[in-house]
């Protein structure tokens, strides 16, 4: 506790006076007397107790002046409080939903591995915003740039191949995320695409795409999906779905050029666990910065000390009237 104005205190000084003029008081006996012809009167007058009952309004009386005395000086108290503010980054993941995508050498299948841990690397971003571009022949977004995650990750789960015309075209994927970021006034600016093929379709080359996020300062993280040589996967036949290991072609040397170009990094998955542990290292690589400013938060005290001060000047105003019956 401290005080807004402490030279006040200095009144306190003036209570010296008031209890020395008390006790001055009460050993010269200077107090009301009243002639009367006989003792009858004071027969009930009460004993020694009411004598030193009489010294208790001035007690009071002296608190109630302390009380306001310490109310005038505006006590007050003070904590620390924090307040965090976040930059978040704005973030746009980009989907390859090519029907290469339905391959079982992730768990149940590439695009639904994506989803799933792509979900999950939502989920723990919190401060960021977060939008979704999906491709195959063609591209488009799933989902602008938003904090609502409940919406965002129940339109990640519509995600189906087969929703547009089937190919890779890495270039317009790329292109579409840049457009929804580049007039973004983020602190960072990140593009994760992920893909498990060739670029055989689409307006846009990669790398024009992959020149054009560098003009804007975006980062982009590449992510080759699939497993090593060969993979399993389900091929329509007369007799129903039959799976067959067919060959992985995944351009590296493009993805790697693209997170060159754009200052990010290129990452290759071949299995679950991977692909959510390089989400993992993303995750630190792009971290959210936090802003944290300190200051006071006071407390005003002066009202427990005013009510103090009228509480001893009711209980003195009791004492007098009603107890002691004499006048203040």
């Amino acid at each position: 506790m401290f005080f807004e104005y402490p030279k006040t205190l200095y009144l306190l000084l003036l209570l010296l006076p008031m209890l020395a003029l008390h006790v001055w008081r009460a050993i010269r006996g200077d107090v009301a007397s009243l002639r009367l012809p006989g003792l009858a009167p004071l027969r009930h007058a009460g004993g020694k107790w009411r004598t030193w009952l009489r010294h208790i309004p001035v007690i009071l009386r002296i608190v109630a002046t302390a009380a306001l005395i310490v109310a005038i000086a505006r006590p007050r108290s003070s904590s620390e409080f924090e307040r965090t503010d976040t930059e978040g980054i704005d973030i746009i993941l980009v989907l390859d939903v090519s029907t290469s995508m339905l391959a079982r050498d992730f768990h149940p299948d590439r695009i639904g591995a994506s989803k799933d841990i792509a979900i999950q690397f939502i989920a723990g971003r919190p401060s960021d915003r977060m939008g979704v571009v999906v491709f195959a022949g063609e591209s488009y977004t799933q989902c602008p740039l938003t904090t609502d995650r409940a919406t965002l990750i129940n339109m990640i789960k519509d995600i189906e191949t087969g929703i547009i015309e089937d190919g890779t075209a890495i270039g317009n994927g790329l292109a579409t995320a840049v457009a929804r970021l580049k007039d973004s006034d983020a602190k960072s600016r990140v593009v994760i695409l992920l893909t498990d093929g060739v670029n055989n379709r689409g307006e846009i080359t990669p790398l024009t795409a992959a020149e054009i996020a560098k003009t804007f300062g975006i980062r982009v993280y590449t992510i080759g999906v699939g497993a090593m040589g060969m993979a399993p996967y389900p091929v329509l036949t007369p007799y129903g779905v039959s799976v067959q290991q067919m060959q992985v072609e995944i351009d590296e040397e493009l993805l790697k050029q693209i997170a060159q170009i754009t200052d990010g990094a290129y990452f290759r998955a071949t299995d679950n666990t991977k692909l959510m542990e390089i989400y993992g290292e993303i995750n630190g690589m792009e971290k959210t910065r936090t802003l944290v400013d300190s200051f006071p938060i006071y407390k005003e005290l002066f009202m427990r000390f005013a009510l103090i001060c009228l509480l001893a000047l009711a209980f003195e105003l009791f004492l007098r009237l009603l107890v002691l019956r004499t006048l203040p």
